[in-house]
């Protein structure tokens, strides 16, 4: 069928076909920047333009980021609020150093395990959770996140845990040959697996469950009114939501090639919450930034509070949270809705001015 205006006849077909080629130009355009994001790095160690470390601390922020996008499926996605996923984050490193260490299992083969215990572990937690609303269910997730590490402390789970003195691994190398060291492997290990997780959160979203349960998190009574059970869709979003983070969390104790129970304190909780926050809430790009805020953070979080305890010349030094403090209420002054949708709003602005 065709319509005609002004400048002539446009056919509907020649519209879809447009934004077809749109779309997938988009699509191109995002699978060649994950391709230079990925082999980028490689290349620079290779070439020694950045050191093994940075590769290192590259991976890290991936890790973080997947851990973000965890906390918000549950929180920005079904408005379930958490201070606690640093539980599922030391779950799912346990999980994989005990298969490693005391089982001599295969690396690659405990990242299932750890994802499958972890959304076992977030389903029944979220069962009983469900009875609670807001800061009621933000309390009862802090005490898990700080009930765990000392539940890995127990003397009696010493032989499997370590207790306090943790677990020690060692870093696997390339297979097949492949002209990589350890960290450059692990830095392909950690993209692809982020990249198949992101799009598996994207499809997600998009599916009937993603739908659903952003219409609790939007009103709850509405969305039982037509037919969503919210009970089952919360439980599982809990799951799915503690599946990633305990994935991240088997990721990092491989990378980091060490866990202990002090590794997973309360902070690593905070950490998450602040980082979905600065990067942006309900925000597939907002967990990446919130990913590498995180890492950046925790590396230079020290480093800065000295370097702000000399320049105003205090008499006592300033505590690395202060920084995480100031950072965080300077981003939510500058960007309410977190850096990605500061970006969004930008970009926006910039469209408009250059459409006049």
């Amino acid at each position: 069928m065709a319509t005609t205006t002004a400048s002539g006849p446009i056919t509907q077909d020649s519209s879809a076909a447009a934004m077809g080629a749109a779309k997938s130009g988009r699509r191109i355009g995002l699978w060649l920047l994950l391709l230079i994001l990925l082999v980028a790095p490689i290349a620079g160690s290779k070439l020694g333009l950045i050191s093994n470390f940075m590769v290192l601390q590259l991976s890290l922020m991936i890790v973080y980021a997947i851990a973000v996008l965890g906390l918000n499926l549950l929180t920005g996605y079904n408005g379930q609020i958490s201070l606690g996923h640093g539980a599922f984050f030391a779950i799912g490193a346990y999980v994989a150093a005990v298969l490693i260490d005391r089982y001599d299992l295969p690396w690659w083969s405990t990242l299932p395990i750890a994802a499958a215990s972890c959304f076992v572990a977030g389903y029944l937690f979220g069962l009983p959770a469900l009875r609670l609303e807001g800061h009621y269910l933000a309390l009862a997730t802090f005490a898990l996140a700080i009930a765990v590490p000392q539940i890995l402390k127990y003397r009696h789970l010493e032989n499997l845990t370590g207790g306090v003195q943790g677990i020690n691994l060692i870093k696997p190398d390339a297979p097949f040959g492949l002209p990589l060291n350890s960290d450059q492997w692990m830095y392909v290990v950690v993209f692809v697996v982020a990249v198949f997780m992101f799009w598996v959160a994207r499809n997600l979203l998009d599916s009937r469950i993603g739908r659903s349960l952003m219409a609790i998190r939007d009103h709850a009574m509405a969305a039982s009114t037509m037919g969503i059970n919210i009970a089952q869709t919360k439980a599982i979003t809990f799951g799915i939501s503690a599946l990633y983070v305990g994935v991240a969390g088997a990721l990092h104790a491989i990378i980091f090639e060490f866990v202990a129970p002090d590794s997973f304190r309360i902070d690593v909780s905070i950490s998450l919450l602040v980082g979905m926050v600065v990067g942006g809430v309900a925000s597939l790009f907002g967990s990446v930034l919130g990913g590498v805020f995180v890492q950046v953070i925790e590396k230079y979080a020290d480093a800065g509070a000295r370097l702000l305890s000399q320049s105003l010349h205090l008499p006592i030094d300033i505590e690395p949270w202060t920084i995480y403090g100031i950072a965080l209420i300077l981003l939510v002054y500058v960007m309410p809705t977190g850096i990605a949708g500061g970006l969004a709003a930008l970009w926006g602005r910039i469209r408009r001015r250059s459409g006049n």
